[in-house]
């Protein structure tokens, strides 16, 4: 190993309280990009990274505007020309902390028992982000980056990249680069590094049935008058067979079949029917029986009711016979399908199945398209080797079941494809009450940043 490697890892093991200071301090500014109460929290958090950048060493830092939050750039090119460059992505906004009864600590004040970081955006993705500039910090206080690298901190990834699609292409020379590291991802276990090669897609939907002009009295019209409620209920029943295979018309048509090399690297994986139930709770898993678990949410398209409005809901009884109702509905997407394809094909299928009581609409809130990364770059296999130096064993490799628009933006805007890790765990909590971090593992992380550096110089 050489000394400038071994005094950057030195120095990440010197400093790893500083480090995580630097994390509690960011994780108590409260980020939250979909409440417009934020606002001023989402320019402090943006505000705070560009300090911090310029404090490791980092050169034409700026705060460029975007539709709404803005996105945080800096760089450093002096590695010369035969090195190659890495942008190195992050966000800086978190999700909502509701329900906030549910929390155990304050949810902006990192609170640290034992082994684990409580505090939202511990785990996604301020933990991550500081790991990066705890690496590259490191090396920079050592020695000098083997490569050249450029930084974006974006402040929307919680509500879906929505102004990367217009920005993006508008800087595409600023944020050259070879490839992305990205650290929005996570393992599978502490004990098992994970790179991360396919993301889903996403479509998202407002489906809305109405009936009468008003709610009536379902005692009166009841029988008579077909319920939106149950009218809508019954479409979204008819979304899947008894398989769980999902009916949309051509809605499978242009899915990519998995490879029997993918299949028996899944099979490898530890994400079985015990660890399922594990981590949910419930008493028998579901949907297609001719798939692994972990290819169901990994490499097969999904159709999931996130959640269902109509009628009353309050307390008591009330006969009431609802005059609307509707349903929030998201579809996970794998190569090749597309947002608006999907978006014909659910209108297809409402205007083949809705009855002629109701009316109905279909409206198309978000779309982020699918991802797959070469797993034989060579910045994939630096990333396995560091990760391997740093555990001890070979990292697996797996598709992810959620979405990260910015990585497809990427590529097709500035032709970098990314390097997906990081050190969030299964049990994090993410999105939930009592996000956590797991600490050992995040240090291993910034240690396997270090080397990845160096593989890749």
């Amino acid at each position: 190993m050489s000394d400038a490697r071994q005094q950057a890892l030195d120095y990440a093991q010197q400093n790893r309280e500083r480090f995580l200071d630097d994390l509690v301090k960011i994780v108590a500014i409260p980020s939250v990009s979909m409440q417009e109460e934020h606002k001023d929290d989402l320019v402090r958090a943006a505000e705070w990274l560009a300090a911090h950048l310029t404090k490791i060493g980092m050169d034409n830092v700026q705060l460029l505007p975007t539709g709404k939050h803005p996105v945080v750039f800096g760089e450093w090119m002096k590695a010369g020309d035969g090195a190659p460059t890495v942008l190195i992505y992050g966000h800086y906004d978190v999700q909502p902390v509701d329900p906030l009864d549910l929390w155990k600590t304050k949810p902006y004040e990192a609170t640290r028992q034992g082994d684990l970081l409580y505090g939202r955006g511990t785990s996604d993705m301020k933990g991550q982000a500081i790991a990066t500039l705890a690496a590259v910090e490191s090396i920079m206080r050592t020695s000098s980056l083997p490569v050249n690298v450029k930084w974006l901190f974006e402040g929307e990834e919680e509500m879906g990249s929505v102004s990367m699609e217009a920005f993006l292409p508008k800087h595409k020379d600023l944020f050259a680069a070879d490839f992305c590291l990205n650290p929005d991802a996570g393992m599978i276990a502490a004990d098992k590094p994970t790179i991360t090669y396919g993301l889903r897609g996403l479509a998202y939907f407002d489906v809305f049935v109405w009936g009468p002009e008003h709610d009536l009295h379902s005692g009166l019209y009841g029988g008579t008058v077909h319920n939106p409620a149950q009218a809508l209920i019954e479409l979204i029943a008819g979304m899947h067979d008894e398989n769980g295979s999902i009916t949309l018309p051509g809605f499978y048509d242009p899915v990519r079949p998995i490879s029997a090399e993918e299949h028996a690297d899944m099979a490898r994986l530890p994400q079985n029917v015990a660890f399922y139930q594990e981590q949910t709770g419930v008493p028998q898993l579901w949907g297609e029986p001719n798939y692994l678990p972990v290819e169901r949410v990994g490499a097969r398209p999904t159709l999931e009711v996130n959640g269902f409005l109509s009628g009353y809901t309050g307390e008591g009884s009330k006969t009431v016979l609802p005059a609307k109702a509707m349903a929030k509905i998201s579809c996970r997407l794998v190569p090749d399908q597309t947002p608006h394809e999907v978006h014909k094909q659910l209108l297809a299928y409402m205007e083949a199945n809705a009855p002629k009581t109701i009316k109905w609409e279909v409206k198309l809130l978000n779309a982020a398209p699918t991802a797959i990364t070469d797993r034989d770059l060579p910045a994939v296999k630096s990333m396995a080797q560091a990760m391997e130096t740093v555990w001890g064993v070979r990292p697996l490799f797996k598709r992810e079941g959620g979405s990260i628009p910015v990585v497809s933006l990427l590529q097709d805007t500035v032709g970098a494809e990314s390097v997906l890790f990081g050190a969030s765990l299964p049990e994090d909590n993410v999105h939930a009450p009592n996000e956590r971090l797991h600490l050992p593992t995040w240090y291993k992380a910034i240690d396997a940043i270090i080397h990845f550096f160096y593989n890749l110089g």
